[in-house]
Order: structure tokens, then C-alpha cells, then sequence
């Protein structure tokens, strides 16, 4: 369903959408609080670097080192929370529409002024990083400085890979005109795009939506207008990915890092074997996940093969409805509340308080995300909402972050955020609730079975497509180091890896070739892709255990979710009597995915 803008005939059946609420930040671009913000950022920032830079070894040294270490980070907190406050406002703003000349250009203005500020913070942690490490383990064994002490030793996963504090700076002024203009450059562009379906010109959401479309015409028309329009960009997507491959390039060859994802793993706080061993297990079980469930579905619209449009298709023969947004609302918090009423009570806040963007409109930003702002304030979700029944479970995967997001934000600005490891696995869940509790309460064999098929397709889109998108991604990087790629050659790789993990039953036919660009993840953050996958088995594992024992698993649950960055993922998951780190650890989440087509096959012989 086409929904151009917040108001209009195009939004009858889908009820009143709620706009997000930004001035819970800041009362608007212009406002006296956002100016004064900015100036007092740029003077705090100059203040501590001049109390403090050239001082922190010395202080370390001195009997009283564990407090007046804690004093100075917790004003070093209270900074990064400031310029989180005022980044987080220029980016929601930004993202609300992105083809604003105005909004582009404040969001671009308080990104340079902010880089310009923090320019001066660099020297905290790289100080910090310089001292011995008997000296600093000593005072951080001490409280109140313990307080600090994950923070600290994440802190000094870093220390190998820092450079001179010249060269930090650089590479940190640098960005505005270096990767970060390049990411605001793709974001301006998809989001400028339009693609002609049936005479109608569409953004990229609409147009991606029809995907979906119960008709077949719909669905090729839609994919055609995808295709032709990527084409006509084929060049500027190039050279954003040629530019940001190398840009990554520079930096990890500078910094020392071996692979081309050992930075991201890094940022993780996971093991590259750990993320290998995930990698392989998923490619291993390509045969038995989408291969199996693609032939399964042609056969349900009486194909040999499924075209590559035919993806995502609704089951032919089920009915489809438009889902309203209070229905959707109501949804996802009667699936909270049936795992827990203080999961939904923190939901509802989402609706009741304005923390939620749900209209499509014209230069809004693709997609949906859950944005964490700062502990000081609250998250806020942006979503795409079309009344499918994937858009129903998208506001229950972001939910999921933004609960995470609150339970996780007394830990402060410094250990609020949680690695990747574990950053999916409330998003996921919260899917898992809510398919649970639908799936419960559907009777009816036709749309129990279309339920299942959806459920699936969504597992393979967030594991077997995500790990051909890791794929994908080695295979550009990689091939990087030996020079430009073409068009032609990133759109063969592409291909590649989709006929990999895809499998004989999908047809992927002229055009499709041109899909890799539309991907925001490959721009925005590299390599983060495996996390999804990451999220998914975890939750496959987690929900098991809940499923088979869910005494005190709550309360585990909740303990997870409120240690933020606080602990590391391996001592987060051992009361759950899981380990990442076991090979065979990524078995339990994927036969669960197995056991849900086994399910769909049983369907249909008995049919």
C-alpha cells in the first residue's frame, strides 16, 4: 500500500500513525537550548582536555588515584553524553527527511562542529591506554574507580591498535569530509530516488513493499522499477563502495588489523573463530534451510523455480489484510505482557509518549531502526509501517531494541551500549514473542501455515541472507586490495553469493544483479551484518530453554538485557547454560529453523 504522507486518504485503513516527538531532546533546529548546548559542548570539551591531557599517567601514580580517576571520567561521561544528546537530535532530525535542504544541512553542520569538539576528548583514552598496566590495574581494583572496570578493560582491548595522538586526531577531523560524507551521500541519494511502477513514481519504500503484493504483476513490475532505477545509479553506488573499501582499507592497514573484519570483531568484543564458526555452520546448512524451504514454497505456486521477485510473495490462496496500527500496537504488548508485564509497560511508553515514527513519507529514511540517543534521555524507533503483517513484526523486533535500550541505560553513556553479540537478541526475542502468541492463537490451517511459511522466511532473510551478505562483503574488501572494482564486477559477486545461499529453487533473473546497492549496512557500518545471524540462533537457543524451563528465566532475561556493555556476552550467556564459543553451539539455533520447514512439509502432505 502506497503511504506518501502522515495524513490523507492513504491512511484510512491503516488508523492514525503516530510522529515521533523530538522535542523531548531539544524544542527545535533553531532553539536557544540545541545553540547553548553546542557552544557549552565546544567550551567543556576545551575545558577537560586543558584540566587534564599530558596529567592522567601522573594521577594514576598518586594515592588518591582511584577517586580522582573516577571524578574525571565521570565528567568524560557526562561529555560523551552531551554530544550523544545533540548527534542524536541532528540525526533523527536528518533521518525524518533526508532530501530537506534544511534538515541536510544542520545535520551535516552539527556533525562537523561536533567532530570539531570531541577533536579534543581523543587524547582521554589514548592516555588512559598509556598507562602501565600494574599501575592502572591497581587503582581500578579500587572503588569507587571499579565502577569503571569493564569499561576500562574494554577500553584496553583497543590499545594495540592506537596510533600516535596526531594521527588519531586526523583520522577523526577527517571523517567529516571522508566517510561520513560518503554515507550521507548514499543515504541522500536512496532516499532521492524513484521508481516508476505502473505509471506511478515511488520512493524506495513503496516501491520495495510491492514486493509483497499478493499479485505476480505487482511483484514484477515493482522488481523491474527496482532494477532499472539501480541501474541508472549504477555508478555512484560504485564508487561510494570503491571509496569506503579503500577508506577502510587505510585505516585497518595503519591500525594493524589482520582481516578485513577483525575491526568489527573488535568492536564486538567477539572472536573471529567465533564468528567463522557461525559463518560456516549457516553456509553448511544453506542446503537444508533456504534451498529446502524454496523448493517447498514453488511447489506451493506450482513452479519448478520461484523468480527472485517471488521471494518474499505472500502464499498464494491466503487471504491478506491490511493490519490497522492499533491492532499492530496491541499485538506486540498483549505478546509482552504474556512474557512479562514490566517488558510491556516499558513498551507502551514507545506509543503513549511519543517515541515512535510510523508514516512512510518522501525523503524519510528506508527502513526502521531503534535509536538509542543517551541514558539521560530515551530511545526513539523509526519505522516504515504499511499495515503488512512484516511490518507488525518489525515493531516487535525494534520494541525489543528499544526495551533493551532503556533496561540498559542506567549503566551511563560509557557501558549503556551493548556489543553487536548481543544487541539483536531483545529485537529477536521480541519477534519470537510475538510469532509465538499469533501462531498460538490461530486455529485456522490455511493461515497457520502461511504464518509458519512467513515465520521461516523471516528467519532465512535474518540468517542464511545475512551471512550472504557477510560473504558478499569479504569478497568486496578483499578484492578491494587489488584495485577499483567495476560495476560489472561487484554486481558478479553479488550473484554469487545469492546463488550460494538462495539455492536452485529461486530464479535470479536479469536485474537482479543490481541489488547489492540499495544495502544500507554495507555503507553504514561493515560487516555488521553477521550480528543479525549472531541474534538469531542465540534466540533460538534462548527461547528453547525458556520454552522447556522458564523458572527464573525471566529475571535472567532482564539481568542480560540491563547489563548493556557491562559484562561481556560470554559471562552474560552462562546462566543460560550457553557458550558461542562451542562450535556446536550454532547446531541448537539453526535445527530450530529445521524444525519449523519439517513442520511446513508435514502441512503438506497431510494436505
Amino acid at each position: 500500500m502506497n503511504q506518501p504522507s502522515s495524513t490523507g486518504a492513504a491512511q484510512v485503513d491503516l488508523g492514525s500513525l503516530p510522529e515521533w516527538n523530538l522535542s523531548h531532546l531539544y524544542p527545535g533546529m533553531d532553539s536557544e537550548a540545541f545553540k547553548s548546548d553546542l557552544a557549552k559542548a565546544a567550551e567543556e570539551c576545551k575545558a577537560f582536555a586543558e584540566a587534564y591531557r599530558g596529567k592522567l599517567d601522573g594521577i594514576a601514580r598518586t594515592e588518591n588515584a582511584p577517586q580522582v580517576l573516577t571524578d574525571v571520567i565521570k565528567r568524560y561521561e557526562a561529555l560523551e553524553d552531551l554530544l550523544g544528546r545533540l548527534m542524536s537530535y541532528a540525526g533523527l532530525i536528518y533521518s525524518g527527511d533526508t532530501t530537506d535542504p534544511v534538515r541536510a544541512k544542520f545535520y551535516g553542520d552539527t556533525q562537523e562542529s561536533l567532530t570539531a569538539a570531541s577533536t579534543e576528548l581523543l587524547f582521554f583514552g589514548l592516555e588512559l591506554n598509556r598507562i602501565e598496566d600494574e599501575v592502572l590495574d591497581t587503582a581500578v581494583a579500587q572503588a569507587p574507580l571499579s565502577h569503571y572496570k569493564p569499561w576500562i578493560e574494554d577500553l584496553r582491548k583497543d590499545k594495540p591498535y592506537q596510533l600516535e595522538d596526531k594521527i588519531e586526531q586526523l583520522f577523526h577531523e577527517k571523517s567529516v569530509t571522508g566517510r561520513s560524507a560518503w554515507n550521507r551521500l548514499f543515504d541522500e541519494t536512496i532516499a532521492s530516488l524513484r521508481f516508476t511502477v505502473r505509471g506511478e513514481e515511488l520512493p524506495i519504500e513503496p516501491t520495495l513493499n510491492r514486493l509483497q503484493d499478493p499479485d505476480e504483476s505487482v511483484r514484477k513490475d515493482a522488481s523491474d522499477a527496482l532494477a532499472k532505477t539501480f541501474k541508472a545509479n549504477l555508478r555512484t553506488f560504485t564508487l561510494v563502495t570503491n571509496t569506503l573499501a579503500k577508506d577502510k582499507e587505510i585505516s585497518d592497514r595503519w591500525r594493524g588489523f589482520q582481516d578485513v573484519a577483525d575491526s568489527r570483531h573488535l568492536a564486538n568484543r567477539v572472536e573471529r573463530e567465533v564468528v567463522n564458526a557461525l559463518v560456516a555452520a549457516v553456509r553448511e546448512a544453506y542446503p537444508r534451510l533456504s534451498h529446502r524451504y524454496y523448493s517447498l514454497k514453488a511447489k506451493w505456486f506450482n513452479k519448478d523455480k520461484l523468480d527472485h521477485w517471488d521471494r518474499n510473495a505472500p502464499l498464494p490462496k491466503v487471504e491478506q489484510r491490511t493490519i490497522p496500527w492499533n491492532e499492530a500496537r496491541e499485538t506486540v504488548l498483549s505478546a509482552y505482557s504474556a512474557f512479562s508485564p514490566r517488558m510491556a509497560d516499558i513498551a507502551r511508553r514507545f506509543f503513549d509518549e511519543g517515541w515512535i515514527d510510523a508514516p512512510t513519507r518522501p525523503g524519510k529514511a528506508p527502513g526502521a531502526f531503534a535509536h538509542p540517543t543517551v541514558p539521560s534521555a530515551h530511545p526513539y524507533v523509526l519505522l516504515n509501517y504499511q499495515g503488512k503483517p512484516r511490518d507488525v513484526m518489525t515493531l516487535a523486533h525494534e520494541l525489543g531494541h528499544g526495551v533493551h535500550q532503556v533496561l540498559a541505560a542506567p549503566n551511563g553513556a560509557l557501558m549503556a551500549p551493548t556489543p553487536l553479540t548481543l544487541a539483536e537478541t531483545a529485537s529477536v526475542f521480541g519477534e519470537m514473542l510475538t510469532f509465538r502468541r499469533l501462531l498460538d492463537q490461530t486455529k485456522d490451517p490455511v493461515q497457520r501455515k502461511a504464518m509458519l511459511a512467513a515465520k521461516v522466511e523471516d528467519m532465512i532473510n535474518t540468517v542464511v541472507r545475512q551471512i550472504a551478505f557477510y560473504s558478499f562483503e569479504r569478497k568486496v574488501h578483499l578484492e578491494r586490495r587489488n584495485g577499483e572494482l567495476t560495476a560489472d564486477k561487484l554486481c558478479e559477486l553479488w550473484m554469487s553469493v545469492q546463488d550460494e545461499s538462495l539455492g536452485p529453487a529461486i530464479r535470479l533473473g536479469p536485474g537482479y544483479e543490481t541489488f547489492w546497492t540499495y544495502i544500507p549496512h554495507f555503507i553504514h557500518s561493515p560487516f555488521y551484518v553477521y550480528a543479525y545471524a549472531f541474534g538469531d540462533c542465540l534466540v533460538n537457543s534462548l527461547y528453547g530453554i525458556y520454552e522447556r524451563s522458564n523458572e527464573g528465566f525471566v529475571d535472567r532475561y532482564f539481568a542480560l538485557l540491563s547489563a548493556g556493555g557491562s559484562k561481556p556476552y560470554s559471562e552474560l550467556l552462562a546462566p543460560f547454560g550457553l557458550d558461542a564459543r562451542d562450535p556446536s553451539f550454532w547446531q541448537i539455533g539453526l535445527s530450530m529453523i529445521e524444525r519449523l520447514i519439517g513442520e511446513l512439509e508435514a502441512m503438506e502432505k497431510a494436505a
